[in-house]
């Protein structure tokens, strides 16, 4: 098959997307729809089931088109037109794809959203049965059920009705990457640190080591600013280094910004910022963790900025004997209002809280280039007395190494300088509100960065290269004539401030925190920088704290905060968690004591970095096929350095802080992983379990089986599991946390209608395993017969080395009644087990197992009581509106009265049922379905060890013993043996069951196994067989073949007779069985092989029958002659 890609297809203005013939859109929509094809509970169980641009590929585009291309590829939306990039025809669909009829669609963006995408409607392709099966004849088709036979949508009313509600979205504001973005995490960056302490950390550290603190906690940091306000002003870390200082941070943030954009580019992004990112990476144990940390860092940090702002506030009103109480009834006083201003601000909505940082950042600008202006304006006598000298090398050289003083150190600086570099998730906070999150997140943030980190270390570099160290401020401390400078560079430019080293003073980079105020060419504007780094920071968290824990109560991880989920307006704004943020904030001004908590919040932040690090590392190390990040320039191990470094940091800041933030997340981690949220996003943590789980299969086929590992791996024939919960129930007793669980079910009859059903009922099934918390697999097979789907599931399930060795099976207990075809799949099925050396379990109860009548009688009950409870609520809502309404109530009063007689008519339908099904609902049966999900209380396990099949027979019970509900219950050991040696019998098995270290209570030798039983038992077999007897022996030999011929099934007189001793041998043991074992808990017993082709299959059922007849709950076991036990070690 060749394509056409000559120009001239290209070029051509009215070329479809493939060479197609286009079917006439003028007829009319005449298609035609292909549609798809009480008696008492039974006391019997049944055992049949039949119910990226870098990487685009070249692309030719028609003349016009390459724009409408790259829009939608660059958004995966709609364009304006709703068309295809290629298509010229809207709204049109073609049947006649590829030269042949065809319901299959082409590819289209549409089939991948998830339901409820807030970007585009969700599309249904046409399923696989749909295209697979015969396409019905003669369907005429129209545009609109073109598009719904395509689409598996319904008609072109319903695209009116998407178009509308699109338009209702149009109201959303959205941002793009440099409002959304890049303002955000530059203002958040840039703090009062920039004005207030860099100067300082220059001074400790030196330029060199300055730079380097910058550059590493640049590379760590990744997340939402941290209080860089609170934390300088209110010093709750000590001293560091220089610009190796202003490096280091720089490090840390680049790295976490790296990982956050490689997160973000694998998929659309959501609203819930950090908290969404590892969410959906790390699954919610992580995220549900450290969202709700994060979120009220978030908040905590509010208050921490508005101290701050207000600190610095009552600074001014201190200068200028002001105060309106004290300092600190003041600070609560001005945070209080601030804080009422920003929520005001923030509820009115996102678009005024932008418009607030847009300007908030123009001041931050000015003041900036305010500082570096001033330090080309010549200096005066004044400011020189103070340390400023504008740029002399001299300084530079003196500045450029370490000089720290009272005990500081590099790490010291870099904990107080490191809150600074924060706040590069004040974009990914808002990733709801931006209109191309994956494309904003990673370019707005690296650009803040990048941007930043110049600033900083421009700001660093110059103040060190204009101002000493210290200053005494005295405009009369000058050289005196004749003086020793000894290398100082204020000695060289003619001051003397030698005093300082031995008397404190208060000016130089050492002392003074308003040095860039002095350097500065107009020094208010550098307090209006402070007042807009505070504010902007604060406002910034105070959008961000609500957003993500929106998200994270949307979700639902902690049901009790689901309250906090609702938005209001257009832009669905979190008003309930504004009011939370704002009382938290509140809280912690008027307590003023944050200097306790800041180190704690800071923490929270790094642990929010250094999960957002890992996630990366995480995702890649998973190597799932659906991490496929746009954002190509990361690597797993930087990654990982990056979460290393972030949790050294936080030791680094305050260790105590430290412990306590993993202390909290790790209980919140545990939490959540306790109460397993009900949510599935694919997370890299599901991706590693695959991997680990594949790597130990493969591993564990190179290892040979041995005796001592021997567990049962049980195949057990349930059906659906809910329909015999006791046969799951004894099954999964002995194989919880020990061995293999695989309920299977068989279903039988036309297989397209199978399939179907089965298909459709996989992960229900499997879900309520996981629901009841049964570890067992579901697999369910379709086959011409019973016996067919067994023998498929005993071939093939499994995997490796964890492959079934034991089926386990319920007893048949409509033998009698059930068709011989039924009958000869049942018995199959046992010898089939045994052709594949399989062991089998036979489990029978006196109830049987089947409880599908009372499930159904159940679910018929259920539905009519929920119909109730819909009539009442229609019947208080029409109540109330009457209430409302005056006259109006009075004319629907008949619609009520008309609504009470159907609920009247609807309860009496209720009991009507009710006292119909109390028949049905046979309370017997419905307890013995949960008879093994119930302690067992003291009592005996009678075990009939009467063939050695390799030990299975006295192994399950012995694993039964092991379990809680079985550990009250006593091991009685039955077995055969000789009325002369009854004791050296007895020896000798409780010498063996001593070396296989098997506790027993008893032990039994049974001598009279093979006398005759006694003639009422024997009657009772005979007329139980009579019905499948062939009785040729009293016919004569043509008319005695003739029914051999015809009734093969049936037991012949020779068959009885040479298996009448083995007959005898099954009545006289169910007369041994009521004698010594009829209060038993549970009876094990060695369960009867018929010979294959000899012993007819109703000949057999009769044993089995009369084995197990009146007895309490019987498994009749078989291994296969395998050794399952050993006492060598």
């Amino acid at each position: 098959m060749s394509m056409n890609n000559s120009p001239n297809v290209f070029l051509d203005p009215n070329a479809n997307r493939f060479q197609v013939n286009i079917i006439n859109e003028s007829h009319d929509n005449n298609e035609t729809s292909q549609e798809d094809v009480g008696s008492d509970p039974p006391h019997y169980e049944e055992t049949s089931f039949t119910d990226g641009a870098h990487n685009r590929l070249r692309i030719s585009y028609r003349p016009g088109k390459r724009e409408l291309y790259d829009n939608f590829l660059q958004n995966g939306e709609k364009t304006e037109a709703s068309l295809h990039p290629y298509d010229t025809h809207n709204k049109m669909y073609y049947l006649q794809t590829f030269g042949h009829n065809t319901v299959d669609p082409v590819p289209k963006i549409d089939y991948y959203r998830n339901t409820g995408s807030v970007s585009g409607n969700k599309l249904s392709r046409p399923s696989l049965l749909e295209i697979h099966e015969q396409l019905a004849k003669n369907i005429a088709v129209s545009p609109g059920s073109v598009e719904r036979v395509a689409n598996g949508e319904s008609t072109a009313g319903d695209e009116t009705a998407v178009s509308k509600e699109e338009e209702n979205k149009s109201g959303f504001v959205k941002f793009g990457w440099v409002k959304g973005v890049l303002v955000r995490c530059m203002l958040n960056i840039w703090g009062v640190m920039l004005f207030i302490r860099l100067s300082w950390i220059v001074g400790q550290a030196g330029i060199g080591l300055g730079v380097i603190i910058i550059l590493l906690a640049t590379m760590v940091t990744s997340i939402t600013g941290l209080s860089t306000s609170a934390i300088a002003t209110n010093g709750f870390v000590r001293g560091g280094l220089g610009i190796i200082v202003i490096g280091l941070s720089v490090v840390v943030t680049t790295l976490t910004g790296i990982s956050m954009s490689a997160i973000c580019t694998n998929g659309v992004v959501r609203g819930g910022g950090a908290y969404y990112l590892i969410s959906r990476s790390l699954g919610p144990e992580f995220g549900g963790s450290i969202g709700l940390i994060f979120a009220f860092a978030n908040a905590v940090a509010v208050a921490m900025y508005v101290v701050g702002f207000a600190e610095t506030v009552v600074e001014i009103l201190k200068e200028s004997d002001t105060l309106m109480v004290d300092e600190s009834n003041d600070i609560r006083i001005i945070g209080t209002i601030t804080v009422v201003c920003l929520l005001g601000i923030s509820v009115a909505g996102m678009e005024w809280e932008a418009k607030a940082q847009v300007i908030l950042l123009i001041v931050l600008l000015v003041a900036i280039a305010n500082f570096f202006i001033g330090t080309v304006i010549p200096t005066n006598n004044e400011k020189k007395a103070r340390g400023f000298f504008n740029y002399e090398a001299s300084i530079f050289a003196e500045n450029f190494g370490p000089d720290f003083r009272s005990g500081e150190g590099f790490f010291s600086v870099f904990a107080i300088f490191f809150p600074a570099a924060t706040g590069i998730l004040a974009g990914a906070n808002i990733s709801g509100d931006l209109k191309d999150p994956q494309s904003a997140i990673p370019k707005g943030t690296m650009l803040a960065i990048l941007v930043t980190t110049i600033a900083y270390i421009g700001v660093a570099i110059c103040v060190a290269s204009c101002v000493v160290r210290d200053a005494t401020g005295s405009i009369n401390d000058t050289v005196v004539p004749g003086m020793s400078c000894n290398g100082s560079s204020a000695c060289s430019l003619g001051y003397d401030f030698s005093r300082c080293a031995s008397q404190p003073c208060d000016y130089g980079l050492m002392n003074n925190f308003q040095v860039m105020s002095m350097v500065s060419g107009f020094g208010p504007l550098i307090t209006a920088g402070i007042f807009s780094a505070t504010l902007s920071s604060a406002l910034a968290s105070l959008v961000s704290a609500p957003k993500v824990f929106q998200a994270l109560c949307k979700d639902n991880v902690y049901k009790g905060l689901h309250f906090f989920a609702k938005g209001y307006g257009k832009n669905n704004e979190p008003i309930r968690g504004y009011v939370l943020t704002f009382v938290i904030a509140m809280a912690f001004i008027l307590i003023a004591e944050l200097n306790t908590i800041a180190p704690i919040i800071s923490n929270f932040f790094l642990a929010s970095y250094a999960l957002i690090n890992f996630s990366c590392f995480h995702a890649s190390y998973a190597k799932s096929p659906g991490w496929r990040p746009a954002f190509r320039y990361y690597n797993m191990w930087v990654s990982l350095f990056g979460a290393l470094l972030c949790c050294g940091v936080m030791f680094v800041i305050n260790w105590w802080a430290a412990l306590i933030t993993y202390a909290i997340e790790l209980f919140l981690y545990i939490y959540v992983t306790y109460k397993k949220p009900e949510v599935n996003w694919g997370s890299s943590t599901q991706a590693l379990y695959y991997i680990n789980a594949l790597d130990s299969a493969l591993a564990l086929t190179t290892v040979e089986d041995h005796v001592k590992n021997f567990r049962p791996q049980c195949i057990a024939l349930t059906g659906a599991p809910m329909i015999r919960p006791a046969l799951l129930d004894i099954t999964h007793t002995f194989t919880k946390n020990n061995g293999l669980c695989i309920c299977c079910e068989v279903y039988t009859g036309p297989r397209k209608l199978c399939v179907k059903e089965m298909n459709s009922g996989m992960a229900k099934k499997q879900a309520w395993l996981t629901k009841n918390k049964r570890k067992a697999f579901y697999a369910a097979v379709a086959a011409d017969s019973f016996r067919d789907g067994v023998k498929s599931l005993l071939q093939a399930s499994g995997l490796g080395r964890m492959k079934p060795n034991t089926l386990v099976i319920g007893f048949k207990k409509d033998w009698r009644n059930a068709a011989a075809t039924q009958v000869e799949n049942y018995v199959g099925v046992i010898h089939d087990a045994f052709d594949f050396e399989l062991g089998m379990i036979i489990v029978r109860i006196s109830q049987g197992f089947d409880i599908s009548q009372v499930l159904q009688v159940q679910e018929e009950l259920e539905k009519l009581e929920q119909e109730r409870l819909a009539l009442e609520a229609t019947i208080k809502e029409n109540d109330f509106e009457e209430g409302k309404s005056g006259i109006c109530g009075f004319f629907r009063k008949a619609s009520i009265l008309n609504i009470s007689k159907h609920e009247k008519k609807k309860e009496s339908t209720i009991n009507t049922i009710q006292s119909m099904h109390v028949g049905e609902f046979n309370q017997k049966l419905l307890e013995a379905s949960t008879q093994f999900k119930k302690k067992q209380g003291k009592g005996t396990i009678d075990i009939w060890w009467l063939f050695d099949d390799g030990g299975l027979t006295i192994l399950i019970p012995y694993i039964l013993t092991i379990r809680k509900k079985w550990k009250s219950c006593k091991l009685r050991i039955f077995t055969g043996g000789k009325v002369n040696r009854i004791e050296e019998e007895k020896l000798v098995m409780a010498s063996l069951l001593s070396k296989f270290r098997i506790k027993f209570a008893d032990i039994n030798i049974i001598c009279d196994i093979n006398i005759k039983p006694n003639k009422e038992s024997w009657k009772f077999f005979e007329e139980m067989i009579e019905p499948y007897r062939l009785h040729e022996s009293c016919k004569d030999i043509t008319t005695a073949e003739k029914l051999k011929r015809e009734t093969p099934w049936k037991i012949t007189d020779a068959e009885l007779e040479a298996f009448k001793e083995k007959s005898y041998r099954q009545v006289r043991l169910n007369e041994l069985l009521q004698e010594h074992s009829r209060a038993a808990n549970l009876i094990v017993l060695s369960l009867p092989v018929a010979r294959k082709g000899v012993v007819s299959d109703y000949l057999y059922m009769a044993w089995l029958e009369i084995l197990s007849k009146n007895l309490p709950p019987v498994l009749m076991v078989r291994g296969n002659h395998k050794n399952v036990l050993t006492f060598y070690s």
